[in-house]
């Protein structure tokens, strides 16, 4: 079976790299960005945006975090996945809209009146009550690298 998500560069990358060196993919896992709005977040998560690109009827093989397994089906060795955390705080104002932005837009559609009004009210910029504008806001996200070694 060909590694799943369609990456013939991640086959590249292994038939490019010379024994012994290593093929890594590193991505965004998970994130918690409306601290102490679980359920909204939840909600929010569960949108067509929130999901892209792994909407309804996409094979689960594509989503990377099955990446140990493509990097097995290449024959990579000792092939291992580490997860770090980062973290987003108030002073990273524009970053955080973009980021806003990016992971939710659209979203409204889909959403009921209430959590419409709460999207409304704490995740657009024009809001005065936009979480990121509290000084206090902190929120974290997860990167996980998976990495194999080309065999020698």
């Amino acid at each position: 079976m060909e590694p799943s998500l369609g990456l013939p560069a991640l086959k590249e990358l292994a038939r490019v790299v010379k024994p012994g060196g290593t093929v890594a993919i590193h991505a965004w896992s998970s994130e918690t960005l409306l601290p102490g709005y679980p359920l909204l977040e939840a909600h929010l998560r569960a949108t067509s945006p929130g999901l892209a690109p792994f909407a309804p009827g996409a094979d689960p093989e594509l989503h990377f975090l099955r990446a140990l397994g493509w990097l097995r089906e290449l024959g990579l060795q000792d092939v291992k996945a580490r997860t770090f955390v980062g973290e987003a705080a108030a002073p990273l104002h524009q970053a955080l809209v973009e980021l806003f932005d990016m992971r939710w837009a659209g979203v409204e559609e889909e959403l009921t009146e209430a959590d419409r009004a709460e999207y409304r009210r704490l995740c657009l910029p024009q809001s005065p009550e936009f979480i990121v504008n509290d000084p206090d806001y902190y929120a974290f996200f997860t990167y996980t690298t998976f990495s194999g070694t080309v065999a020698g």
